[in-house]
């Protein structure tokens, strides 16, 4: 889906759920209210399947705006004007390079991060300064797109970012923002892609309320292994596809070929080519890990 400005992702799901009295809804990251783009959504079986995406990484087209910070590091919070250097664009420029590749991260204190229980977003609405440990991130991708300076104390600038999941772009805003002595934070965002889902492929809100309305959800639905690909594929034969439905290990001679490595997780398929399991590879023999088919189904 495309998610537009405004509902929470948790809004969609809810909505997906109506719509298709579906109970069993989910999605594959989540987005700011003010956020756009890529939303993975996930339904009935398929939501068995979220796990394998959470550590997809992501796109994002980024603006940035320079010449404040913001409480919450993004347009919805108290902003602080700072009086820094002007910036031009090739300043800003030469100040990427510094973020490429791995960093050490500290998310925002309006993050859903938890701390002793508590979420950092409820601690710093109640006039608390979470203690957050910087994270492990690595940005692929940082390039600058587009410059605007009609406005020399609020100039922006468009970034598009390739980035490993969990890399918070309200901290990049921020801390580009601080290194350039200016102060920063995050205008607008869209993700473009998670994973291997893609912004030009999503469906929008619209066509997403017209489907489910008039009962046509299977225009909408991917095969449940969709973006798996980087998971080795092997079909399997009705008796041994029923012997993983009991959850019992199959001996196969050929999936040490198709395993990636000891321990390698396969997606294993019917003689139609239908995902009936996730299993992994070990010891001569395939342990199933989730079974969707049954034989005969």
């Amino acid at each position: 889906m495309a998610k537009p400005v405004g509902p929470t992702s948790h809004d969609l799901v809810a909505l997906v759920r109506r719509l298709t009295g579906v109970k069993r809804v989910g999605h594959g990251g989540t987005l700011d209210p003010f956020a756009a783009g890529v939303l993975p959504v996930f339904i009935g079986r398929a939501t068995r399947m979220v796990e394998y995406h959470l550590a997809d990484e992501k796109a994002y087209r980024a603006l940035v705006i320079f010449g404040a910070s913001s409480s919450t590091d993004d347009l919805d919070g108290e902003l602080t004007t700072t009086d820094g250097p002007t910036l031009s664009r090739g300043h800003v420029e030469a100040q990427l390079a510094a973020f490429r590749g791995p960093l050490e991260q500290v998310p925002p204190d309006h993050s859903a991060v938890r701390i002793a229980g508590r979420r950092a977003y409820e601690l710093a609405r109640h006039g608390e300064k979470p203690e957050l440990r910087p994270r492990h991130v690595e940005i692929r991708s940082l390039e600058l797109t587009a410059w605007d300076e009609s406005d020399p104390q609020r100039p922006t600038a468009v970034l598009e970012v390739q980035c490993t999941a969990g890399t918070y772009m309200r901290a990049l805003a921020r801390d580009l923002g601080e290194a350039l002595g200016t102060g920063g934070y995050l205008g607008a965002l869209t993700r473009t892609a998670s994973g291997p889902f893609r912004i030009e492929d999503a469906h929008s809100l619209e066509i997403v309320r017209d489907r489910l309305a008039h009962d046509r959800v299977r225009d909408l639905l991917l095969p449940p292994d969709a973006g798996l690909e980087a998971y080795p594929q092997l079909s399997l034969s009705a008796d041994d596809l029923g012997t993983l439905a009991k959850g019992q290990a199959v001996r196969h001679q050929t999936a040490r070929d198709a395993a990636p490595e000891p321990g390698g997780l396969l997606r294993i398929v019917d003689g139609s080519g239908r995902l009936a399991a996730m299993a992994r590879f070990e010891a001569g023999r395939l342990h199933p890990e989730k079974v969707f088919l049954i034989p005969g189904s």
